[in-house]
């Protein structure tokens, strides 16, 4: 079971976490189509951030569009694979943070996915012409996500380059050879 510094398990921040995302997903997804016919827009930021409702029939940036049962089916893969990971991951709250929110992202889209056939999309940023992707606040946790075990998986070399010279004193710690020989 994966725990904390102290022993305390981690599931009920994880599960808490991906659950809260899930659930506002869905919110902000049925707010959004109470008011938003598909394909239209609204400002919120003039045209730097829009509203607009998009039915995403594809995988990520809406590449594959039309297989939503394949996608479906790889979402429930990889929710398992999320949760097994995460009991196996040790003590680190901050990667129970980050696969709380990529399960809570996998989650809100597999609800849609399951439910309507594809994903709502509707954040829309961009100047003119120059757009990102549409995406909703399930996309946004999952790269949320995928940053955080990207900045955790670089960490090693952060700290490698800090920990030279007198960094790894600097908390009044001093490990390895050195500190064998006061």
């Amino acid at each position: 079971m994966s725990q904390g510094p102290e022993g305390r398990p981690l599931w009920i921040p994880f599960v808490a976490l991906a659950t809260t995302l899930a659930v506002v997903d869905q919110l902000t997804k049925a707010w959004l189509v109470s008011f938003l016919p598909p394909g239209e827009a609204t400002s919120v930021v003039g045209d730097l951030v829009r509203l607009v409702h998009a039915q995403n029939t594809g995988g990520l940036f809406g590449l594959l569009r039309g297989y939503a049962l394949p996608f479906a089916l790889l979402s429930m893969v990889a929710i398992g694979a999320i949760v097994l990971f995460h009991a196996k991951s040790g003590r680190s709250p901050l990667l129970s943070v980050a696969l709380g929110l990529l399960l809570g992202g996998a989650i809100g889209n597999l609800v849609d996915r399951l439910r309507l056939e594809y994903v709502v999309d509707f954040v829309d940023v961009g100047i003119g012409s120059l757009r990102w992707y549409t995406f909703n606040v399930a996309d946004a946790a999952i790269s949320t996500s995928i940053a955080l075990m990207l900045a955790m998986s670089l960490w090693p070399w952060v700290a490698e380059r800090v920990g030279r010279g007198d960094a790894g004193q600097a908390g009044g710690r001093r490990d390895g050879p050195a500190a064998e020989h006061g």
